[in-house]
């Protein structure tokens, strides 16, 4: 009620000019480093850039789409649709009839590409990169004037775009941009945009079932800022607000086993990333976080390090979509989480992450400075030992609900499961988790074999959002063509299956994984589901056996969803699955369900998978379907081979 409130006063004087405080001359330190240039992928950033003043924009799915330079920024670049100008926290954002696709519609504002030009500039030298910059800038705050229109709804935004225009603004700060009348007149200009930028955060900030990553992003944004900016008389206040709740945030949404709570791995790299940002500008103006906090952050990089495979694949657990804090342009075979690691590996010293990162990423270089890559190497030249040396991972995670089972792991020859026995997300909405109870992925020599499917899409009204997050689309049971948890909508869950681990164990000679979740309960006769999972390691044998405890007769469907790159042949009773030279064989036993492998079905559909968002590509699932009544048991058995 005093949100509501609060917009409408806020709506009543939006009409009336606000005029900013001048800004002080103080700075704050800058905490991005200039590389040397012959470390960097160099042409990468200059060809980025130049794309960008030749008005040509990544936005998702859509590569190189031409928005004109400067773009429109209220137009949304997928669907053409141009949004009003009116009071932005009175709009519904959601109405695609109002404002087209809202993803694609924030994304370039994120002001990504300023940071580019920034980085080309600060590399050559070459006044353009700066003046596009500038260019941007001022079309920006042209088109988008305080507090009108879609750029002024989500606090998450403007907290992004802060953190763009922090980097940008230390690596253009020897630029003509900001000299004579004219730059003294666009900086005054800038200036103001960041006040209010902070000023918008500090008042619409994500409390109550939405204090998920969204109200770290915007502290992120607001500390980021108040470190960079200390100009005004709010800046301290700011600053300390947004670092004490970051504090509790920190250990409040990461669990001490380092899983973040939203249950959705880029999520979990979302939130690293912003802490890794907001400690590195803590510490550069000498006002450092907790040891605590660190210490979590390094255990959230220990989770991604033990479900990374030999070959750096992730599991796409929970929702993703694609959006990222800063993007200092990469090298497009390295990943976000191995960037994370890069960082992770010299700010802890930890050899582990060396190993797993494999190199000194551009973005670890613009972050931490060319002294960290010496250090990188150092770390790293200890991580190439015999193969009955390497270190074991760590293998459980019980209050995140992830578990590791596998043979050889860090070998070439790896064998490496990532067991889904958690809860389904943060908070009571539970926004980002997917119904994958007693789910699992399974990657073999560095090749993905069993997959989550990943996200696909937030907004749409076709069935595809709900069919990516629902059981269907994960290695796991469907009862009664029901999905484990109840959603309430794109992104909330009305009520939610709580999973158990029973067992958890890890021998020289086999993994074994034993739980249950009462997410079919809810049926008029209900339904437990109960999974026992035991890797042979002598024999290369998976066995899972899958229980139903009910009373009644139900339709069952049981689904395995392989990568894109494996082929799948229905032989006799058993299915072989090859990718490479990665054999599985993959058996029922102990009931009679009808097997099939469907492969991009529209409707309903099945047989997808998305690794990029608004991006999906068939791949193959097999399904064994049929009925059940009373207690049910049957066996899957998943045999193993690696060819020569």
């Amino acid at each position: 009620a005093r949100g509501v409130l609060q917009i409408k006063l806020e709506s009543i004087r939006a009409g009336r000019h606000f005029t900013c405080p001048a800004p002080g001359d103080t700075e704050g330190p800058h905490w991005v480093h200039k590389p040397d240039r012959q470390d960097l992928d160099f042409a990468s950033i200059e060809s980025s850039a130049d794309q960008v003043l030749a008005g040509r924009f990544d936005v998702f799915a859509m590569h190189g789409v031409q928005l004109g330079f400067p773009p429109q920024w209220l137009q949304d670049p997928k669907t053409g649709r141009v949004s009003p100008l009116l009071f932005g926290k009175a709009m519904d954002y959601r109405s695609e009839e109002l404002v087209g696709d809202i993803k694609y519609l924030w994304e370039p504002s994120r002001h990504l590409q300023v940071v580019t030009l920034a980085q080309a500039f600060a590399l050559t030298g070459d006044e353009r990169y700066a003046a596009g910059a500038r260019t941007l800038l001022e079309s920006w705050f042209d088109q988008c004037p305080y507090p009108l229109g879609v750029h002024w709804t989500s606090s998450l935004e403007l907290a992004v775009r802060l953190v763009n225009w922090s980097v940008a603004w230390q690596l253009l700060a020897q630029s003509s941009i900001f000299q004579g009348e004219s730059g003294t007149t666009f900086r005054r200009r800038w200036l103001d945009n960041i006040y209010l930028h902070q000023r918008f955060i500090a008042s619409h900030l994500s409390r109550h079932s939405s204090a998920n990553n969204h109200l770290f992003g915007e502290l992120m944004g607001l500390f980021v800022a108040a470190v960079t900016w200390p100009c005004w008389g709010e800046s301290s206040k700011w600053h300390r607000q947004a670092q004490i709740e970051l504090e509790a945030e920190a250990l409040k949404q990461n669990a001490p086993d380092g899983v973040n709570r939203e249950q959705a791995i880029w999520y979990h790299h979302e939130v690293a990333d912003m802490m890794l940002l907001a400690g590195l500008a803590a510490r550069a103006a000498g006002i450092d976080f907790s040891r605590a906090y660190w210490e979590r952050l390094e255990a959230m990089l220990g989770f991604v390090c033990s479900l990374m495979d030999v070959a750096g694949h992730v599991p796409m657990i929970g929702d993703a979509d694609d959006a990222v804090m800063v993007r200092f342009v990469p090298r497009h075979d390295f990943s976000v989480y191995r960037s994370l690691l890069a960082s992770g590996a010299v700010l802890f010293s930890r050899a582990d992450f060396a190993c797993k990162a494999d190199s000194f990423d551009d973005k670890s270089r613009w972050l931490l400075g060319d002294n960290a890559g010496t250090r990188f190497r150092e770390l790293h030249q200890h991580t190439i030992p015999a193969p009955q040396d390497v270190p074991e991972v760590r293998r459980s995670f019980p209050e995140g609900g992830y578990f590791v089972m596998g043979d050889r792991i860090g070998r070439s020859d790896e064998i490496k499961l990532n067991v889904a026995a958690g809860p389904l997300g943060y908070l009571s909405i539970a926004a980002h988790g997917h119904a994958d109870a007693l789910s699992f992925t399974l990657n073999v020599a560095g090749r993905e074999m069993l997959i989550d499917p990943g996200t696909y899409a937030y907004q749409t009204s076709d069935g595809w959002r709900e069919y990516f997050k629902g059981t269907s689309a994960h290695n796991t049971v469907r009862v009664d063509g029901q999905d484990q948890s109840v959603s309430g909508g794109s992104f909330m869950w009305l009520r939610h299956a709580r999973v158990q681990c029973e067992l958890f164990e890890v021998k020289q000679d086999r993994d074994r994984f034993a739980g249950s979740h009462d997410g079919y309960r809810r049926l008029s006769d209900p339904v437990t589901h109960r999974r026992e999972i035991d890797l042979d390691k002598a024999a290369q044998t998976i066995e899972i056996v899958d229980t139903l405890e009910c009373r009644g007769t139900h339709e069952v469907e049981v689904h395995w969803h392989f990568a894109e790159l494996c082929d799948v042949a229905l032989e006799v009773d058993s299915f072989l699955i090859r990718q490479r030279n990665v054999q599985l064989r993959l058996s029922l036993a102990g009931i009679d369900f009808e097997p099939e492998c469907v492969i991009g079905q529209m409707t309903p559909p099945l047989g997808w998978v998305s690794r990029q968002f608004d991006v999906k590509v068939s791949s193959p699932t097999v399904r064994w379907r049929g009925r059940v009544t009373g207690p049910t048991k049957w066996t899957t058995r998943i045999a193993i081979e690696i060819l020569a």
